[in-house]
C-alpha cells in the first residue's frame, strides 16, 4: 500500500467532512437556500463530468471510453426509471424526494470513489504528481461535502444524516485509494464510469427540475457551480 496516497486520501476525505460541516452547522435553512444550495451543486457535478472525468477517460480508453460512459449513463436511467420519487423543492416537510437525494449522493460517492484512484495514481507514477492531483482535487472536495448535505437536508434529512452523507464520501474516497493500489487496472473504465453516472445525476436528475422553480436564482446558481468548478481546476493548471 502507497502511504502517500493514502495519507493524501485521508487529506481529501477531511475536505469533504468539512464541507458539510458548514452546511451542517445552522439549525434550518430555507427552501429557497437549499435550491440554490444543490443548483450549485448540479453545476458544479456538470463540470466535473464534462471537463475532466470524460475528456480524461477518452484520451486514456479512446472511443470505447465514450461508449462505458454512455452505458452507465443509460444503466442510471433504467434504475431511475423503475424507482419512484419525484423532486419538487416546494413541496413539505421535504423540499426534494429521499430516491432522488439518495440516488445524486449514490453518483457523489461514484465520483469520489474515482477521486481516489486518481490520487493513487499520481502517486503511483511520482510523489510530485500525486500532490498535484491532491491539490487539485482537493478544491472540490470541499463543495462537495457541501453538495452531499444540501441534497440531504433538501429531501427533509437530519443534520446529523447530511453529516453522515459527507463521512460516507470520505470513505469512498479512501476506499477508492486502497481499491486501486490493489487492482490498478481499475482506472481504466472507472473514469468513464463516473463521466456517465456523474453527469446523469447533474443533467438528467437536477437540471430539469431545477427548472420548474420560479425566478433567475436556481439558473444562475447552475451556471456558478461550474464556474466555481473551473475557476478551481484552472488554479492548479489541470
Amino acid at each position: 500500500m502507497n502511504s502517500p496516497a493514502l495519507a493524501a486520501g485521508g487529506v481529501a476525505a477531511l475536505a469533504n467532512v468539512a464541507g458539510a460541516a458548514m452546511v451542517t452547522i445552522r439549525a434550518r435553512w430555507s427552501s429557497s437556500v437549499l435550491a440554490f444550495l444543490v443548483a450549485l451543486a448540479a453545476g458544479f457535478m456538470l463540470g466535473v463530468s464534462l471537463s475532466d472525468l470524460l475528456p480524461d477517460a477518452i484520451r486514456r480508453g479512446g472511443d470505447s471510453a465514450a461508449a462505458v460512459a454512455l452505458g452507465a449513463y443509460l444503466l442510471v436511467y433504467v434504475m431511475q426509471h423503475a424507482l419512484p420519487g419525484h423532486f419538487h423543492f416546494s413541496e413539505q416537510p421535504g423540499h426534494l424526494s429521499p430516491t432522488v437525494s439518495r440516488s445524486a449522493i449514490a453518483g457523489l460517492v461514484l465520483h469520489t470513489f474515482f477521486d481516489g484512484v486518481a490520487i493513487s495514481s499520481g502517486f503511483s507514477v511520482s510523489a510530485a504528481l500525486g500532490v498535484l492531483v491532491l491539490v487539485a482535487i482537493g478544491l472540490h472536495k470541499i463543495p462537495e461535502g457541501v453538495a452531499a448535505s444540501s441534497l440531504v437536508l433538501a429531501a427533509g434529512g437530519s443534520r446529523g444524516s447530511a453529516f453522515g452523507a459527507a463521512v460516507i464520501l470520505g470513505i469512498s474516497t479512501l476506499l477508492g485509494v486502497v481499491a486501486t493500489g490493489v487492482t490498478p487496472v481499475l482506472a481504466a473504465n472507472g473514469l468513464a464510469l463516473s463521466a456517465g453516472v456523474t453527469l446523469y445525476v447533474a443533467a438528467s436528475n437536477l437540471v430539469p427540475e431545477l427548472q420548474r422553480e420560479p425566478g433567475w436564482r436556481p439558473a444562475l446558481a447552475c451556471v456558478a457551480g461550474s464556474a466555481i468548478y473551473l475557476a478551481a481546476r484552472s488554479l492548479v493548471g489541470v
